[in-house]
């Protein structure tokens, strides 16, 4: 046990210390770069983003895809609005105060210049190159980059890291102490259950996973929208206080918190930065593998379209249950995590809101692994040159188990240090191409 808590203890101390100031202050500046450089891209094509999304854009490319566009969209916004976004947001509100909010707004608002750039990247190699199997995607792009001999493989072992512990031992701890703290399950029933499914879904190859993809992520985001949406009505009348609270912890968290202004501000930043980038997941290249996979022959256009799921994830999202938790007044009640999102509701809907957290846990986490499933599958058969595909299964699963009953600080301190390892890869091939993207891009604008 002692070996466990030192563990725990030395990832968690060396995530923080590798994300603030530097991890951060690298996001953060690459954000502003890429909005200036492209224009406001977010701005300026916001609305033509919703309509992509409503009318996806034909492709004509000779490069057959193993996703549509369509496909790719909901797979990258199912990726994104997991648990993150539910015990995640209410992590970052829990140890860096209302002003994270602030943060976690300002995260996706750059994010969606950066998941348009990486977007357009993924598949704007398509059908140009390929590099081990690989018709598009940040494999592909990486290849072409200084570096080239060793960066594919690098992002491929932290993209499967991250699969393995963000997108599957996470995920399941945050259903395990859900179901435990509604209805006192045993994580290991939890975890046996859990285990047994994911590992159906995953025999039934690439197809039963998008199939299970498609029909889930509409539905759980649609619900815990409306559910969060009733929450803010509820208690609308302290939403303005709720808005002065985030803007003064911001700027001035010592009015807020009482504690001493350069520790908060870093707090408050550190913990929204780290928990929304793992909310929304743009700079990790996760929708250039996705949209790289489509054989698409539109990347201006993909790319503007993937800014919706940035949006919907962080800003739409991370708003909501950032001014739920506040507005409803139990921010500073002690509580932590998804039981901090619990408690937000249970003031709406009274003991009915552990439940429809526990439904968004369930859903979301179960999304999130089986989009992963495949995300990190893909990756196992790049580094492995297509073989073992039934080991990968077997360790997949059996991370769904372990992280069911893990302790959640080590589960989360490995995201973090994964999580900057994949931006720092991925963000240095966008920075690389920016004067391609931003060509490209406004040759689109003149049409």
């Amino acid at each position: 046990m002692n070996i466990l808590n030192n563990l725990d203890a030395l990832v968690v101390n060396f995530s923080n210390l590798i994300w603030w100031p530097w991890g951060v202050c690298f996001v953060l500046c690459i954000g502003i770069l890429l909005t200036f450089v492209l224009g406001f891209v977010q701005v300026r094509y916001f609305f033509e983003s919703c309509k992509f999304v409503l009318f996806p854009p034909k492709s004509t490319g000779a490069v057959k895809g193993e996703l549509s566009s369509v496909q790719a969209f909901i797979n990258v916004l199912g990726a994104a609005t997991g648990n993150g976004s539910i015990a995640g947001t209410a992590m970052a509100i829990a140890v860096g105060g209302p002003g994270a909010a602030f943060w976690i707004f300002v995260s996706g608002f750059l994010g969606m210049a950066i998941r348009f750039a990486e977007t357009f990247l993924g598949a704007d190699v398509i059908g140009k190159t390929s590099f081990r199997g690989m018709n598009g995607g940040p494999m592909v792009y990486l290849n072409m980059v200084p570096g080239k001999s060793f960066l594919p493989y690098i992002f491929a072992v932290f993209v499967l890291l991250y699969g393995f512990f963000s997108g599957n031992a996470m995920q399941a701890n945050s259903i395990g102490a859900s179901l435990f703290r509604v209805f006192g399950i045993s994580p290991w029933i939890v975890a046996i259950v859990l285990t047994a499914f994911i590992f159906y879904v995953m025999i039934g190859g690439s197809k039963r996973i998008l199939e299970v993809s498609d029909k889930l992520v509409p539905f759980k985001v649609g619900v815990f929208l409306i559910s969060t949406a009733i929450v803010l009505i509820y208690n609308y009348a302290s939403l303005w206080d709720a808005i002065i609270l985030v803007f003064k912890g911001a700027f001035t968290p010592s009015a807020v918190t009482g504690a001493a202004v350069g520790l908060s501000i870093s707090s408050a930043m550190q913990a929204a930065f780290t928990r929304s980038i793992i909310s929304h997941e743009s700079g990790l290249g996760i929708s250039a593998l996705l949209f790289g996979s489509t054989g698409s022959t539109n990347p201006v256009k993909d790319g503007i379209m993937s800014m919706l799921t940035t949006f919907i994830s962080s800003i739409l999202i991370g708003s909501m249950v950032s001014l739920a938790i506040i507005s409803s007044g139990v921010w500073n009640s002690g509580l932590t995590g998804i039981d901090l999102t619990s408690a937000a509701f249970d003031t709406t809907f009274g003991f009915l809101g552990s439940w429809l957290v526990l439904f968004s846990a369930v859903s979301f986490g179960i999304g999130v692994t089986v989009n992963y499933a495949y995300i990190a599958k893909e990756n196992w058969l790049f580094l492995t040159n297509g073989r073992f595909g039934f080991a990968f299964i077997l360790i997949f699963a059996a991370l769904t188990f372990t992280g069911t009953i893990a302790k959640i600080g080590l589960v989360w301190g490995a995201i973090d240090i994964v999580t900057l390892g994949m931006v720092l890869v991925n963000l240095y091939a966008v920075v690389y191409f920016l004067p391609t993207i931003r060509k490209k891009l406004s040759k689109y604008s003149q049409l």
